[in-house]
């Protein structure tokens, strides 16, 4: 059992308008594509093979009227009320099948895996299977999980032989880390550690978001969750979403900076 970041949703209302933000901050991004049977559609921006996907509506009533499925984006979606802001991370595996009978047997419920396809701006086609696992008990949503049609080396050579993975003008960059507010940190840190086998370190303070904080080491990239200390971003997202990723994390930019984009909140470092 080996997971992978694959991507970061980020919903928005305009994923053009999206793409724009991320030009404007050095981030290259471009058109994903629609999802045809969901009502929804997206633009990608892709580090490597993680990617952060900025989702959107082109038909609300395709999205609502669909058959419901727990634990699904589109339940995510509707359930946030279709608010701007970071809503899940979902995780690459290479035995999506084998993961869903783990999770059954770790007493999760389990949807899928399911089959699905979205067709590229130039009419191609891009398949995967999804599966979505989570406990009803509990207020953060599990990561997604994905398995791709097409081998990591064949996706990477498509991607970048398309452009949609390309450099990014904001330097050699790469997702460091996805930040999750969260009410009780180390009960969640616990069980998402069980969940997933992943090791996790030692809480510390950061005093830069007023929170205490705790790690979970995915290969590449760090799950850090975050519970406040008093006034602040991860109270504050608390108070207006709920339990929710907030924070997206950047290593290798050419500058230090930390900007808002559609209620999600994204941070440059220079520093690996």
């Amino acid at each position: 059992m080996t997971f992978k970041l694959d991507h970061i949703v980020h919903f928005v209302k305009s994923p053009e308008e999206a793409i724009a933000e991320f030009k404007k901050r050095g981030l290259h991004a471009v058109e994903g594509g629609k999802h045809e049977k969901l009502g929804t559609y997206n633009a990608l921006s892709y580090f490597g093979l993680s990617y952060i996907e900025l989702i959107g509506l082109f038909d609300k009533q395709l999205t609502d009227s669909g058959a419901r499925i727990k634990y699904s984006l589109r339940d995510t979606f509707r359930n946030d009320h279709y608010v701007d802001g970071l809503s899940r991370i979902a995780l690459r595996t290479t035995d999506i099948e084998a993961e869903a009978e783990r999770f059954r047997n770790l007493g999760l419920e389990v949807n899928g895996p399911d089959a699905m396809n979205r067709t590229r701006p130039d009419g191609s086609l891009v398949s995967w299977k999804l599966l979505y696992v989570g406990n009803s008990s509990e207020d953060l949503e599990l990561p997604f999980f994905i398995q791709w049609d097409e081998g990591d080396e064949e996706r990477q050579e498509d991607l970048t032989n398309r452009r949609i993975i390309s450099d990014h003008s904001a330097g050699n960059v790469k997702i460091a880390s996805v930040g999750f507010a969260v009410h009780n940190l180390e009960e969640t840190v616990e069980k998402w550690s069980n969940y997933l086998g992943l090791d996790f370190e030692e809480v510390f303070v950061d005093e830069s978001l007023n929170a205490n904080a705790q790690k979970l080491r995915l290969p590449g990239v760090d799950l850090i969750f975050y519970s406040p200390n008093g006034e602040g971003i991860v109270a504050k997202t608390l108070d207006n979403r709920g339990e929710k990723p907030f924070l997206v994390n950047f290593e290798g930019a050419n500058q230090e900076a930390e900007f808002q984009i559609f209620d999600a909140t994204y941070r440059f470092s220079k520093y690996i």
